[in-house]
């Protein structure tokens, strides 16, 4: 019994339970189920040990305790003979934790075009190593020369780095600075050169202002991103997407587990705690190919225009009208991000110092809108009675705002009603909804009119004139004009207001700042809102000569009288993804977010008055009377749209024109602005053809087959001018 116990202990030691095996391998028939057998006091039946089985328990013991001999001696010889040499292996090397940078997300166009990306780079670490000879003094002042930076900077982001095993000195290293890391390996104790990567703009120009780039934190804000975990040698967005979406494109920075011998060089990997994270992937409702298009229209009218020695800049906005998604976004002159990442923007700055170079100017430069307002003031004049759809002037092409000042129509309309106001753009039909609504009275060619019968001028100024200015200035607002449009980029502003102000002192007057909330509010809790003006503000106001908008406010404006009065915020941002690695964004790939459209404000406009708008702006476009239809009038589509020309100065004018497509089921909005361009129709209205143009070629729609484009950044796009210019600007 004990030995048949002990041998089933030792088979079970062994992974193998042979007990139970050596039962079931000796299980006879029932004929013979006793024989050969022991039967216990309890009845159970147990085989009897066999021979063979015993000698093989013994070769087991004896296998087991040789191995163990074995193991016993060979520990002692490493400890004893070898001992010495392995405890100064142990102390020769050490494990280090390398900061390693994530991959920052990937932006794609709403066509899955690759716009910004991540690509291989070689950066250059310093290891420190406590119980050596380091010298962070004599490694700066090495490195200093060869790469630049003065050896002061080095230390100061050595110094910064303390908490840090490992610091990062530069995050990209040229050929000739690798090979002099690599050959005086001896002098910098601890400096390696390790893989890293680069940010970079496939497309260059493309769209440039609007991605914009990364750089190192900027000075002062050293702080803010270090409690946000920041590396400070890492690079962070400072303009455009980049920089609005930092927080998602940035990725979590990780931390590689590190071998190193005495000296700081790495022997080898040993995994990451924790790995870093890459950042989200973004896409766009930009259009790469439209985007191009564009471009590329605004730099052939640009250089190919009479007016190219006064066209500082240039914008143009497409926008969804269903969705306020940006399709387009031209801010003339653009730039490449890569100059920035690339360190080349010095053989770029002449192109730089240009005025406009480095503003998102779609969304930054406010301009006189021009007759492109007047769609707007129509409705206002409709909704406050000043007007109705049956009111019909005689355009008498001068009216008189003063003695010996005369202001002009740009032509002799006759009759004008409502909708050929819009459609011929008659200024004085609108000197006209501007005196009406302020309540002044008969300005004609021969006299300048006057307020309500009793009422003296300063009295009328604080009461019917401020309540008139705040007409109109507030039915534009609530389109979006002057207003903050919400579009997910840095920096925007805002369009202003203005009036004629009398200066006390020199009794001129000048056009000064209008704060329409102020006199709202004025009016509201007392009924007047002190001021010192002129009636001409009025017939200003009335065709866009008081105000400065935004080309991106422009955009939303037409995008909503498109969309009967719903006003969409704008956006650029489509969905947001997981990191795919792809040049081109998977049609499989689900999106983790995704924008909905959102509504800021539905103006519930009458839709007859509405109505009476759009066929203005139809008219503009298709009545051979219309000031845009030389150049949509053959169009295969139906647009509307409205002309402007604002006087910037005595000699220049600011070209703009608004419009949608097609009438009847409108999908796209445009705003169009070149300011120091001539007539509204001259420049601007050409450009917005074109692009509408572009847009149904690509949706393969009124166009035939063999004029289909798609969605792709056109091939030859670095062959293009918009692209070469900005590029061989050195």
């Amino acid at each position: 019994m004990s030995g048949s116990l002990c041998v089933d202990t030792m088979n079970c030691i062994g992974g193998l339970c042979l007990w139970r095996r050596q039962k079931l391998r000796f299980r006879r028939r029932p004929e013979q189920q006793t024989q050969g057998m022991q039967v216990l006091d309890t009845g159970e039946v147990l085989d009897k040990p066999k021979r063979s089985f015993l000698i093989n328990a013994s070769v087991i013991y004896g296998l087991v305790f040789t191995a163990f001999a074995s193991l016993i001696l060979r520990l002692g010889y490493v400890q004893i003979a070898h001992g010495s040499y392995f405890r100064g292996q142990a102390t020769a090397t050490t494990l280090t934790h390398v900061p390693v940078l994530p991959a920052r997300g990937w932006i794609y166009d709403t066509n899955g075009n690759l716009l910004a990306y991540d690509r291989p780079a070689y950066g250059v670490f310093l290891t420190q190593m406590p119980g050596t000879q380091q010298n962070f003094e004599q490694i700066a002042n090495t490195l200093s020369p060869v790469f630049h930076v003065p050896a002061k900077e080095m230390l100061h982001i050595i110094s910064a780095q303390k908490q840090y095993a490992t610091i990062q000195l530069f995050k990209v290293a040229n050929e000739e600075q690798i090979a002099f890391v690599a050959e005086h390996q001896s002098t910098l104790l601890g400096v390696n050169v390790v893989l890293n990567s680069l940010r970079f703009y496939p497309n260059g120009p493309l769209a440039g202002k609007v991605l914009g780039y990364v750089a190192p934190i900027p000075a002062g804000s050293t702080a803010y991103y270090q409690k946000r975990q920041y590396l400070l040698t890492q690079k962070v967005g400072v303009s455009g997407l980049e920089s609005q979406y930092e927080d998602k494109l940035r990725g979590q920075v990780g931390a590689q587990v590190v071998q190193v011998d005495k000296t700081g060089t790495p022997l080898k990997p040993l995994g990451f705690d924790p790995a870093p994270k890459s950042g989200d992937y973004l896409r766009l409702t930009l259009d790469g190919h439209l985007q191009a298009t564009a471009q590329q229209t605004v730099m052939n009218t640009v250089f190919n225009s009479k007016y190219r020695s006064t066209i500082q800049d240039a914008e143009l906005v497409m926008l969804d009208v269903k969705t306020g998604g940006v399709l387009a976004m031209v801010n003339y002159p653009d730039y490449d991000p890569n100059w920035f990442t690339q360190n080349q923007v010095g053989q770029h700055q002449q192109y730089l110092r240009q005025s406009a170079a480095q503003i998102i100017s779609a969304i930054q430069s406010a301009r006189p809108p021009g007759s492109t307002v007047k769609p707007a003031n129509l409705i206002t004049a409709l909704e406050r009675g000043a007007i109705t759809p049956q009111t019909t002037i005689l355009d008498h092409y001068a009216t008189v705002l003063a003695p010996g000042y005369t202001i002009h129509d740009d032509g002799n309309h006759g009759w004008v009603d409502p909708v050929k106001a819009i459609t011929v753009s008659c200024d004085t039909f609108f000197y006209e909804v501007g005196f009406w609504l302020g309540k002044w009275f008969g300005a004609t060619d021969t006299t300048s009119g006057a307020p309500p019968a009793g009422m003296g001028f300063q009295t009328w100024l604080n009461t019917d004139f401020a309540q008139g200015l705040n007409a109109i200035f507030s039915g534009e607002y609530r389109f979006g004009l002057g207003a903050v449009t919400g579009i997910d980029l840095p920096g925007e502003q805002t369009g202003k207001f203005y009036y004629f102000n009398l200066n006390m002192k020199d009794g001129n007057f000048y056009q000064t700042e209008y704060n329409l909330q102020q006199a709202l509010a004025a009016i509201a809790n007392h009924g007047s809102y002190p001021l010192h003006s002129t009636q001409s503000t009025l017939a200003n106001a009335g065709i866009g000569q008081s105000q400065a908008f935004t080309p991106l406010e422009m955009a939303q404006y037409v995008a909503t009288i498109a969309n009967n009065g719903k006003r969409l915020q704008p956006h650029l941002l489509q969905a947001i993804y997981p990191p795919t690695m792809q040049d081109h964004l998977p049609a499989d790939v689900k999106p983790i977010w995704e924008f909905a459209p959102k509504l800021q404000q539905d103006l519930k406009i009458n839709p007859k008055y509405l109505h009476i708008a759009q066929q203005g702006m139809y008219g503009v476009c298709n009545n051979p009377l219309g000031t845009a239809y030389g150049s949509f009038g053959n169009a295969p589509y139906k647009a509307a749209g409205k002309t402007g020309t604002a006087q910037l100065t005595q000699q220049l004018d600011n070209s703009v024109f608004i419009g949608y497509a097609p009438f009847d089921n409108p999908q796209v909005a445009i705003a169009v602005m070149v300011p120091g361009a001539g007539y509204g129709a001259e420049t601007a209205v050409p450009m917005a053809r074109q692009m509408f143009d572009a847009y149904f070629q690509e949706h393969h729609e009124f166009f035939p087959k063999s004029q289909w484009t798609d969605g792709n950044i056109p091939s030859n796009w670095t062959q293009m001018s918009a692209y070469t210019i900005p590029e061989q600007s050195h």
